[in-house]
């Protein structure tokens, strides 16, 4: 199994009897799914239930899952629990998420979600079953023309719309090209995508796969849509020989082809391809970024122009050793997701030893035949003195192109984030001049280079200007003292000073009026970066115990509470309870309660205790009917008179049996 790059992950080989992957883990080593696995069987986030694990990279494992919501089978790509610490490592995986749902286009995969579930940070992205490039080109050797084209012109269209929404790929190899089972071709693994603008510094670490990185990108860790094109002319190249153009023992050795070496043309691998080809390549794997097409659309108005150009059996041609997809027992099975025009008939080698040698011998394409010219005998002074001629005109012409194209231009120096003095060093080491300006930043240390203007790379002409905008550090802003302020010119007062009010609490407090501020968090003359939000502490007045006026008559407690500082307000409707009618029965706030001074006190007022029905006790002994009365609700009043004195029985009650009587009323009971 192979290991994954730093940032792109390779895809093992794979067995034709085995089902494809989804489309997410095209770009991730592949796994043995029977191992055990956390997450499998769980169902992330309360929605995505995990069936299968499909492959593990180095950054991330993917997994065949179910949207439980929607009912439909998604790739969850799960970064590793380890990596979720990592802030930059999260936030390279939410811009993949980002960067791609910004491009709605038929050639790139979807991502549907992105969220979290405690140490899972995950992407929902399209399953398509099929396989990738590398899969086509491990298998099946060099293609066909055509079936190149084909699988070029949709990557490049996928790329065109990434570069014109601003974004560039960084990472294009066979790995992330696509193909389905239904022939569709899409680019995938948007993970290292960049703003067009964005410059990358690279110490000792090269972003990319080494194979496909254009010069730039190494050299000077820029990335603008000009590598894509790069990457995009090598994928070419490999698709129509079978093999890429610089190899080595080492990366190092890969990178340095790169910087110093041209990518040799097409046909000195595999002769007979149509020049137009070799064209297409050499202009898109350019070492000078100025010649390359200027982004993925420019490259496929050429590719279309090229197919234009070629006929039917320069289109349809074989390639020696390209193995066949549609033979009886072949890789038909395996192929059968490229479209029909990638099928093709197996074809045995001819002249295998001759065709090497050929292959190590030529790296330019031969130009088409001149017709036979008669030859006009001169003498031999008149012709050397015209060949000098011809020669000069020709160098005094490409002098004159160079001048013109390139010669009269300077590139601005990458010299963000440097010192102000190593900034102006490496700019007048240039021949340009040099202009400073300053600025507030968060991220950029004090002194150093925040931007440029033009941008690094960029051409402009001999003794040109730069002007290099230096950072002042954090904008702080000393918090204002805004005790005794009204809350709405406190938050003015906060804006003038370019920061916000945050959080509006209230406090009770002895010395500020009410509705006046008591104070900020942090405390006024503490240091805050712009745009920081403080929060406000308002007065509510000072406090005030609500007095208990339970029981009282309405005008009494009213004038109890208003005599503390407090309003009052009676409730419309009133409430049966224990309290005689018209009394208190109920107020809020509690009794004891600290409010402000000024606060409302609402109460309620009895309509009298609840009526129940009195037992009838007549005939019971004294005691009997007094416990039976008392445990009803009511109180007991034993009338004995003259004639009751040594008696013990109920003679007769003031009300009688099955009468209704307010709780709590006496009820007398005569002795006879």
């Amino acid at each position: 199994m192979r290991g994954a790059s730093q940032v792109g992950f390779s895809t093992a080989p794979e067995s034709p009897a085995r089902a494809a992957p989804s489309v997410a883990a095209r770009t991730l080593t592949c796994v043995d799914t029977t191992l055990q696995d956390p997450l499998v069987g769980h169902v992330l986030d309360g929605r995505y239930r995990v069936e299968a694990r499909i492959a593990v990279g180095g950054m991330a494992t993917v997994y065949r899952a179910v949207d439980t919501r929607l009912d439909r089978v998604l790739a969850l790509k799960v970064m590793h629990p380890t990596l979720a610490a990592d802030v930059s490592f999260v936030d390279r995986f939410i811009r993949e998420a980002k960067s791609v749902a910004r491009l709605a286009h038929p050639n790139v995969v979807q991502v549907f979600d992105q969220g979290t579930d405690g140490p899972y940070v995950y992407l929902a992205m399209e399953y398509v079953a099929g396989c990738t490039l590398r899969d086509v080109l491990r298998e099946r050797g060099a293609l066909q023309p055509r079936a190149a084209l084909d699988i070029l012109e949709p990557v490049l269209a996928a790329l065109g719309a990434a570069h014109r929404a601003g974004f560039v790929h960084r990472d294009m190899k066979p790995e992330n090209v696509l193909i389905g089972d239904d022939g569709r071709v899409k680019v995938a693994d948007f993970g290292l995508v960049r703003a067009v603008d964005t410059v990358t510094h690279t110490t000792g670490a090269v972003l990319g796969t080494v194979s496909y990185l254009a010069p730039e990108q190494i050299e000077h860790g820029t990335a603008d849509p000009r590598v894509d094109v790069y990457a995009c002319g090598i994928l070419l190249y490999e698709m129509l020989t079978g093999d890429r153009p610089h190899s080595g023992d080492s990366p190092a050795a890969v990178l340095y082809k790169h910087l110093h070496e041209d990518v040799p043309a097409p046909s000195a691998l595999v002769p007979g391809l149509a020049y137009e080809l070799d064209e297409l390549v050499t202009s898109a794997t350019a070492r000078n970024p100025g010649v390359r097409p200027y982004d993925a659309v420019a490259l496929l108005a050429l590719t279309l122009d090229a197919r234009s150009a070629l006929s039917d059996d320069q289109l349809d041609a074989v390639p020696p050793g390209a193995l066949a997809g549609d033979r009886p027992g072949g890789a038909e099975n395996r192929t059968s997701v490229i479209p029909r025009s990638l099928s093709v008939p197996r074809m045995l080698p001819v002249n295998e030893d001759d065709d090497a040698e050929l292959h190590r011998t030529s790296f330019l394409p031969s130009p088409p035949p001149e017709p036979p010219r008669r030859v006009r005998m001169r003498a031999p002074r008149r012709g050397v003195l015209a060949i000098v001629a011809a020669v000069l005109l020709v160098l005094g012409v490409g002098a004159g192109v160079w001048y013109i194209n390139s010669g009269q231009f300077t590139e601005v120096p990458a010299v963000l984030d440097k010192t102000e003095a190593q900034a102006r060093k490496s700019v007048e080491g240039a021949g340009l001049g040099v202009k400073t300006e300053k600025a507030y930043s968060d991220t950029v240390k004090l002194g150093r280079v925040i931007s440029t203007d033009p941008k690094p790379t960029a051409k402009i002409r001999d003794n040109g200007t730069v002007t290099l905008t230096i950072s002042k550090g954090p904008n702080t802003v000393r918090v204002p003292d805004l005790r005794g302020f009204v809350l709405s010119k406190a938050k003015e007062r906060l804006e003038k000073e370019g920061l916000a009010a945050g959080m509006v609490t209230k406090a009770f407090s002895e010395d500020v009026v009410v509705g006046q501020v008591i104070g900020t968090k942090p405390g006024a003359g503490t240091e805050r970066r712009g745009g920081s939000a403080i929060a406000l502490v308002v007065s509510k007045g000072s406090p005030v115990e609500v007095p208990d006026v339970l029981g009282y008559d309405v005008e009494d407690a009213r004038q109890e509470l208003e005599d503390a500082g407090l309003t009052v307000e009676v409730a419309s409707g009133r409430i049966t309870s224990d309290y005689e009618a018209g009394q208190v029965a109920e107020q809020s706030p509690d009794p004891d309660k600290r409010v402000a001074q000024g606060d409302t006190v609402k109460l309620t007022v009895s309509k009298g205790p609840p009526m129940i029905e009195v037992p009838d006790v007549v005939g019971d002994s004294v005691d009997d009917a007094k416990q039976t009365l008392e445990e009803a609700g009511f109180e007991v009043e034993v009338d004995r008179g003259l004639l009751g004195l040594f008696g013990d029985t109920v003679d007769s009650q003031s009300t009688e049996g099955g009468e209704q009587a307010p709780k709590g009323s006496r009820i007398t009971i005569k002795i006879r």
